[in-house]
């Protein structure tokens, strides 16, 4: 006797999607700080491109929480480069991959120092010659690893080990690197900026990236508790900050257009970014030279505003406070 099978009804769908579990290609219990925006970023990653990628992963913290001899909180085949030549290793397997016919994505992952500094000669090769690599960079804009060093990507005005506060300076002299402009030079098919505090834009663009034929980038805000000298349970508050402040746009880029911009509802000022972290606390100081680095970085953020249209005119439920999404621009690098 042959029984029917009845088909699920579209509540019974939905609930079986909300039950199912996430893809896991990083697992818990590895080492890493509490409150670690990378390892967050990492895992989020993961979840959007699935199981059948490679990923090819720099020296930095996020290898060494992840990889204490003889464990490994990988759930993906993982492979460990130096600092400098990640990008020309997740290369080297896509050709292989691609020689020998197989689908399998191919991600690589590094830090700021990795990609700003260090890692930059074989990232832009690897763009150049058109590899069908995600290249994703967790952007905690220092040396974590080795002690929280300056890097390419520390902000202006922050202090680190080696670009300390006092009285010859107040923290780092220079501007954050325009990496973005720099990708963009390159004419790729698909580059694009996230945040930890906005998950579901954070996978929608993995997915964009991974379902783009050739070379795509990610820079992606990780904060890092220690280095930044925040509270562990604030991570996602100072990276939505770091968004809502327009210090760092949210946005995607397509053959060196921005076609994508995350609006902002309401513009916070940059002090209420900065008084959660011990980096910025010498620019809370009731002293000329305090109040004159806090208007640089502060004028630094309105001109990011102004450049990619970040203002929202008009409350709408896909801006920064809103449904985690992104709306069409129309800009061109220049």
């Amino acid at each position: 006797m042959i029984h029917a099978i009845s088909r699920p009804s579209p509540v019974d769908i939905a609930e079986l999607r909300k039950n199912q579990p996430r893809f896991a290609g990083m697992e818990s219990g590895h080492g890493a700080c509490q409150g670690c925006g990378q390892a967050l970023a990492a895992r989020l990653v993961l979840e959007a491109a699935g199981p059948d990628v490679i990923v090819a992963n720099a020296t930095g913290c996020l290898e060494i929480f992840t990889t204490p001899w003889p464990q490994s909180a990988w759930a993906v085949p993982w492979i460990h480069s130096l600092f400098e030549n990640v990008a020309a290793v997740a290369a080297g397997i896509e050709v292989a991959l691609r020689a020998q016919k197989r689908e399998t994505r191919v991600l690589a992952f590094a830090g700021d120092g990795g990609t700003f500094d260090i890692g930059f000669q074989a990232l832009s090769g690897m763009l150049e010659r058109n590899h069908d690599v995600l290249f994703v960079c967790f952007d905690n804009e220092a040396y974590m690893n080795t002690g929280i060093q300056r890097s390419g990507s520390t902000p202006h005005g922050a202090w680190t080990n080696t670009s300390p506060a006092g009285r010859v300076r107040m923290g780092k002299r220079h501007f954050k690197k325009d990496l973005l402009a720099i990708i963009a030079a390159h004419g790729i098919p698909y580059a694009a900026t996230a945040s930890v505090a906005y998950p579901s834009d954070l996978r929608t663009k993995v997915r964009r990236a991974l379902e783009t034929e050739g070379p795509s980038f990610l820079l992606l805000h990780s904060p890092c508790p220690l280095g930044w000298g925040h509270d562990s349970a604030l991570t996602i508050a100072v990276d939505r900050l770091a968004v809502e402040t327009g210090l760092f746009p949210v946005l995607e880029m397509e053959r060196g257009h921005v076609i994508e911009t995350m609006k902002i509802r309401k513009v916070r000022p940059v002090k209420d970014y900065v008084e959660l972290q011990m980096r910025f606390r010498h620019l809370l100081a009731d002293s000329p030279e305090a109040r004159e680095e806090l208007e640089h970085l502060q004028a630094l953020a309105d001109a990011n505003i102004e450049r990619y249209g970040l203002l929202s005119d008009s409350p709408d439920p896909r801006d920064s406070e809103g449904s985690d999404s992104v709306r069409r621009g129309g800009m061109r690098w220049g």
